[in-house]
């Protein structure tokens, strides 16, 4: 199994990942090779706290354009959606 903190990159603050923390849903950053069950483990090994549900989507990445011409691409990002049961998630207090 891998280590926790290689599944779980980031946190993403967004306004959006505001609003449903409201209703105990954290929004993490994950390794795109990761599935759901690997994603609940690392969240209660890490943060100590009891998962309900775990949702994931991949965004793929934009192109990026400069003068015109299409100079790049985006990096693509794997989300996860957590339900938190019981507990809270230390991290995003005062943001």
């Amino acid at each position: 199994m891998k280590d926790p903190r290689q599944i779980i990159k980031r946190p993403l603050v967004t306004e959006k990942s505001s609003d449903a923390r409201e209703k105990n849903w954290y929004v993490f950053s994950v390794d795109k090779r990761s599935n759901k069950h690997e994603i609940k483990d690392a969240i209660e090994k890490i943060f100590k706290v009891k998962v309900g549900k775990v949702r994931t989507l991949v965004t793929t990445g934009k192109k990026v354009k400069k003068a015109g011409r299409i100079t790049g691409k985006r990096q693509s990002i794997k989300k996860a959606y957590i339900e938190v049961k019981e507990g809270t998630i230390e991290i995003f207090e005062g943001v």
